[in-house]
């Protein structure tokens, strides 16, 4: 009896450890590989309205990004907000170049062969 309480202990601790680990872990950005990306104005603006009435914005960029060995590369991907311009970003890209993912970097950040 009191081997089966241990071991249902052991069972739940590993299972409440999984459940917080795998809620910090971003599937977007895990084995991605990268781009950089220098934000300019929005391509286009799409607006989409909500049952309740709120309006809902999406900001499409398109353009050039470059890989970390400095390819040249074109993107297009959307953001909730406007991003701000000038800003350099880190691009999680999948295995077609379609962006998953990104962070604001600063140029410093920036991999040398990459030249905006």
């Amino acid at each position: 009896m009191k081997k089966g309480f241990i071991i249902m202990g052991i069972i739940v601790v590993l299972l409440i450890g999984a459940v917080l680990v795998l809620g910090k872990i971003d599937f977007n950005r895990m084995g991605k590989a990268n781009a950089y990306y220098h934000v300019d104005i929005p391509a286009s603006v799409e607006e989409s309205k909500l049952d309740s009435g709120e309006i809902i914005k999406r900001y499409l960029y398109t353009g050039a990004a470059y890989k970390e060995n400095g390819e040249e590369i074109k993107v297009e991907f959307t953001a909730a907000k406007q991003l701000r311009e000038g800003a350099y970003l880190k691009l999680y890209l999948n295995k077609g170049n379609n962006v998953t993912s990104y962070d604001e970097v600063q140029q410093l950040d920036i991999p040398k062969k990459v030249n905006f």
